[in-house]
C-alpha cells in the first residue's frame, strides 16, 4: 500500500527522484501530495485554506503557476494564485464576476467550479466555468478575469441554464471546459443542466451538441436546458474523440459526427451507467475508466450496493470489466464526484480517486489494483495531476 505522511505548509526539500504531484481539492482546504518516481512514497504538504471551500486547485504545464478556486464562507467566492507550487498564495485581483446590469438585478457568481489552461500557444490564457453558468477567460495568467464570449448573457443561453434554484443539489454550474490541443479557437463545455457546446470560431458563435443524448423520463430531449452532462473528456491521443458521463449514460462521440453513442449500456444491468467522473486513457483513445454510483429513482449517491468499483472498456465502449481490488468489499457508502479521478502520464498509467469520505486511493497499475494512499480528509471535490517536468 502506498504510504502517505503528512507534511506542514513550510518550505521542504524535494522527493527525490520526483513523479507526479496530486492535488487535492476538498470541503475544508486543499492539499498537495509528491511521490518518488515509483509513486510508492507519498508526502502531504497542507492543508492549504484550512476550513475554506476549494472546488478546483490546477498547476499549468506552461507557467509552472497553480490556481485555486475557493469559496470563502460568508465572505464569497474568490481565487489564489502561486508561482511556487503552493508555498506560498496571493488572492487574485479580480476574479471571475457576472457583468453588472443597469437594474443591479444581474446575476452572481456563487463559486468558480472549473479550471482550464488555454492553448499552448496561449500561454497565460486560463479559462473559468462558474455556479451559477458561466464562461470566463483570463489573459494575465490568472490575475484577473472577464466574462468571455456570449453565452453569460445571451437569452437563449440563459434559457438553457433555468434559474438558480435548479439543477443539481449544490447549484447548476458551466464545467469540462476542453481546449482542442491543435486550434485554441475549437472549445467545448458542459453545462448541469443545459447541455453540451462547441465553438470553433474562438468563442463567437456556440452550437449545441445534444444529439444522440437522453434526459429523464418524461421531458423531452430536444429541449436542451433538460439534459445534464455530469463530465465530459477530450482523448489526448485522439482529439477527434469525446467521452461522456451523463446524468442518463455513458455515451461517446467521434468527430465529425454530432451524434452521441451511448455506450454504457453494455454496463451489467445491476451496476447501470450512471456516475459522475470519467478519466481517458492518456495515449489510447478506447481505454476509459468510470466509478458507477447508485442510480436508483431517488439517488442515494452513494457506490452501488456498498461495494464501490471502477469499470474499465479497451474498446470504446463495447465491453466493460468490473476492476475492485484492493476496495472494500461491503459498507463502503461513498461516491466519487465528477472531479475527483484523474490520471497521470506515467507507464503503466497511475489513476487517482478522491472519495466524498475523504479517502484518496490511487492505483500504479491502470486499475487493476487500489491501494488508500490518504485518509481522514473533508469531503474531495477535486483530483488533479501535474508534472514537475
Amino acid at each position: 500500500m502506498a504510504r502517505a505522511t503528512k507534511k506542514k505548509n513550510s518550505p521542504s526539500k524535494r522527493v527525490s527522484s520526483a513523479g507526479p504531484l496530486l492535488l487535492v481539492a476538498t470541503r475544508k482546504g486543499a492539499w498537495i501530495f509528491r511521490s518518488d518516481k515509483g509513486r510508492r512514497t507519498w508526502k502531504s504538504e497542507g492543508p492549504h485554506f484550512l476550513g475554506q471551500i476549494v472546488h478546483h486547485l490546477v498547476r499549468d504545464r506552461r507557467s509552472g503557476t497553480l490556481l485555486a478556486a475557493a469559496s470563502t464562507g460568508h465572505l464569497g467566492p474568490t481565487m489564489f494564485r502561486s508561482t511556487d507550487l503552493g508555498r506560498s498564495w496571493k488572492e487574485v485581483k479580480r476574479p471571475p464576476a457576472f457583468a453588472k446590469t443597469a437594474d443591479g438585478k444581474g446575476r452572481t457568481v456563487k463559486h468558480t467550479f472549473w479550471l482550464t489552461p488555454a492553448h499552448a500557444n496561449q500561454p497565460k490564457v486560463w479559462y473559468a466555468g462558474t455556479s451559477p453558468q458561466g464562461l470566463f477567460r483570463s489573459d494575465d495568467d490568472g490575475l484577473t478575469w472577464e466574462p468571455f464570449s456570449v453565452i453569460n448573457d445571451d437569452p437563449q443561453y440563459r434559457a438553457w441554464m433555468g434559474t438558480e434554484q435548479d439543477g443539481t443539489p449544490d447549484g447548476p454550474k458551466l464545467h469540462s471546459v476542453i481546449v482542442d490541443p491543435r486550434d485554441p479557437r475549437h472549445l467545448y463545455f458542459g453545462m448541469s443542466g443545459g447541455g453540451v457546446h462547441e465553438t470553433t470560431d474562438g468563442g463567437t458563435t456556440w452550437t449545441p451538441l445534444i444529439e444522440g443524448m437522453e434526459v429523464v423520463e418524461g421531458f423531452s430531449a430536444a429541449n436542451v436546458a433538460f439534459h445534464d452532462p455530469h463530465c465530459v473528456r477530450l482523448s489526448p491521443s485522439n482529439p477527434d474523440r469525446l467521452y461522456q458521463q451523463n446524468h442518463c449514460g455513458i455515451y461517446r462521440l467521434d468527430r465529425p459526427s454530432k451524434t452521441w453513442v451511448r455506450i454504457g449500456r453494455a454496463m451489467p444491468k445491476r451496476v447501470g451507467d450512471v456516475g459522475f467522473p470519467m478519466v481517458v486513457h492518456p495515449r489510447d483513445d478506447n481505454r476509459v475508466w468510470v466509478f458507477p454510483m447508485d442510480g436508483q429513482t431517488v439517488w442515494p449517491r452513494t457506490s452501488v450496493e456498498g461495494k464501490p468499483c471502477v469499470y474499465t472498456t479497451h474498446n470504446a465502449g463495447k465491453t466493460w470489466q468490473r476492476r475492485d481490488a484492493g476496495f472494500p468489499e461491503e459498507q463502503a457508502w461513498w461516491t466519487v464526484k465528477r472531479q475527483a479521478m484523474t490520471a497521470d502520464a506515467g507507464d503503466p498509467v497511475g489513476l487517482y480517486l478522491g472519495t466524498t469520505s475523504g479517502e484518496v486511493w490511487m492505483s500504479r497499475d491502470e486499475g487493476e489494483r487500489w491501494s488508500c494512499m490518504a485518509r481522514h480528509l473533508p469531503e474531495i471535490y477535486a483530483v488533479e495531476t501535474a508534472s514537475l517536468d
